[in-house]
């Protein structure tokens, strides 16, 4: 997946639309939760086994895959609003988190390392 390329065609959509004067940050991030909360609604009342099994279900995932689309799509346009390389941004993230969560200190190995 070419993030850029997706932005272009998101920009270009939403120019072809003359949506420019909707997609401020603020409404960007206001739909982008939107939408989030539309992929939660899915799993709301599901328990944890049912959330899992529902890769089972065609209309259900059908449903999922939507939402998914859709979070990415305000989130790839809230951060070309805001000249953000999502691509830049997440592969610093990643290493910041692994300083921030050494593995040797995660659950499951800190019950191996307590152990010696």
């Amino acid at each position: 997946m070419n993030i850029c390329d997706i932005q272009q065609k998101l920009r270009k959509f939403a120019e072809d639309r003359n949506w420019h004067q909707f997609h401020s940050p603020k409404n960007l991030s206001m739909a982008l939760t939107a939408e989030a909360a539309e992929l939660l609604e899915i799993f709301q009342w599901l328990t944890e086994e049912q959330s899992k099994e529902i890769v089972n279900s065609e209309k259900d995932m059908a449903a999922v895959r939507e939402e998914i689309a859709d979070v990415f799509i305000y989130l790839a346009r809230l951060a070309d609003k805001l000249n953000i390389d999502i691509e830049k941004e997440v592969i610093a993230k990643i290493a910041l988190n692994e300083k921030k969560y050494p593995v040797e200190l995660s659950k499951d190995n800190a019950v191996k390392y307590n152990k010696r």
